[in-house]
């Protein structure tokens, strides 16, 4: 019978290919034990490392990796050409098609989410794609060819070596999974376990139509409640009213405290905010008796030094106490493991049955056109901080391919 030899030492695990005869004395002070053969085994991931040439997996790739703490991402990453990386015995090594941008991610480049972090570090927070190479005990569960998708550090880069127990298998590599791991799961879970929605309520969503905005909006709707969204354009608020936004306000072209205060005399039951500074003033001016303000970031402030821009806050607790309301937080680490994976099983749920939209802007519609390969992580971080993404912005990525020397 055919076998594979596992060649053990005391500081790690290879795996070796060949047959059950004519491996003898091949390395001192290593013990082979004989396996059954195991069609999970990827042959070209193999010769990859014991010899790149003729394999499927180029030895080297390309990569962003954070060399200077800024919330200028351009002058805090640098893409760099790295070797491949080998997964250990629990990880995958995922060949990532697509990945997203978050408005966090030059949070994290400027160092406000971890002090002690210290450049260099790797960028990115969520890829999908192909497992192309794994460890022994990650093969208890996952193939080569698997698709699956992750949320963890490191993702923009080629390839991408993930923990097996962390990844999220999915029915194919398509960009609106992808939507789902950090934009869908905050607004499903920020709703869920600080909005207490309840049917006939009245829900603003500010930033509406990007990447998180545009799931708040359908679980809200979901919920039965009356959904206001903010946005920037005409084309904006005509794509949030086909996902079933009520009240679409484009403020560039309507006074958005007008709108509310003559609309909504009531006030707002609940109120999904990501912009800070000047709309979390006004949402916190909007609040209905026991309103709900869902703080799930301040896109606004990321940009300066301080990743802040002012509020009027002096006042709050009056305000607070005058209505029985409440101001929460919402930071999604804080929420892992124990409502994460509800969450993707449901929204994965939903848009693979047709259930939920989910809009993925890759650029299209820019000057330069879709953004596709790690360089142009650079240009879809822009863009998104223009204003002017409708939807998750997400890159494709191609592979980095050698040439025969």
């Amino acid at each position: 019978m055919s076998t594979t030899l596992l060649a053990t030492s005391s500081r790690k695990v290879f795996i070796t290919l060949g047959g059950g005869r004519g491996v003898t004395n091949a390395v001192f002070r290593w013990r082979f034990v004989s396996v059954p053969r195991r069609s999970i085994i990827d042959l070209s991931y193999s010769t990859h490392f014991m010899d790149f040439k003729g394999s499927s997996i180029p030895s080297s790739m390309k990569k962003l990796v954070v060399t200077k703490l800024s919330q200028n991402f351009r002058e805090a990453v640098s893409l760099q050409i790295v070797p491949v990386p080998t997964p250990g015995d629990g990880d995958l090594l995922v060949r990532n098609r697509f990945v997203g941008i978050n408005a966090s991610d030059i949070n994290y480049t400027a160092g406000r989410y971890d002090a002690s972090l210290k450049p260099p570090f790797d960028a990115g927070f969520e890829g999908i794609g192909e497992v192309v190479g794994l460890g022994l005990s990650a093969s208890a569960r996952f193939t080569v060819g698997d698709t699956v998708a992750y949320f963890g550090g490191g993702a923009f880069a080629e390839y991408t070596v993930v923990p097996a127990k962390t990844v999220v298998p999915v029915p194919s590599v398509k960009p609106q999974f992808l939507t789902l791991l950090v934009s869908g799961a905050t607004a499903y879970i920020a709703l869920k376990r600080l909005g207490d929605l309840a049917e006939g309520e009245t829900v603003l969503v500010t930033a509406a139509a990007g990447g998180t905005g545009q799931f708040a909006v359908q679980f809200a709707k979901m919920a039965k409640c009356h959904v206001v969204g903010t946005c920037s354009s005409d084309e904006k608020s005509g794509f949030l009213k086909t996902i079933g936004c009520d009240r679409p306000i484009n403020y560039k072209s309507e006074d958005l405290a007008g709108v509310l205060r003559e609309e909504y005399p009531r006030g707002l039951d609940v109120i999904y905010e990501s912009v800070g500074g000047s709309v979390f003033d006004l949402a916190v001016n909007c609040l209905a008796q026991k309103g709900r303000l869902i703080v799930i970031g301040f896109i606004s402030g990321y940009q300066t030094a301080s990743g802040l821009q002012p509020v009027r806050a002096g006042t709050l607790p009056v305000k607070l106490l005058q209505r029985s309301a409440s101001v929460r937080g919402f930071f999604l680490p804080h929420f892992l493991p124990s409502d994460y994976g509800e969450a993707l099983a449901d929204t994965l749920r939903m848009c693979a049955s047709g259930k939920l939209v989910c809009e993925v802007d890759i650029g299209e519609m820019t000057p330069e056109g879709r953004f596709v390969g790690v360089e142009s992580i650079y240009r879809a971080i822009d863009h998104m901080y223009t204003g002017k993404n409708l939807g998750k912005v997400v890159v494709e990525l191609a592979a980095t391919v050698e040439s025969e020397p």
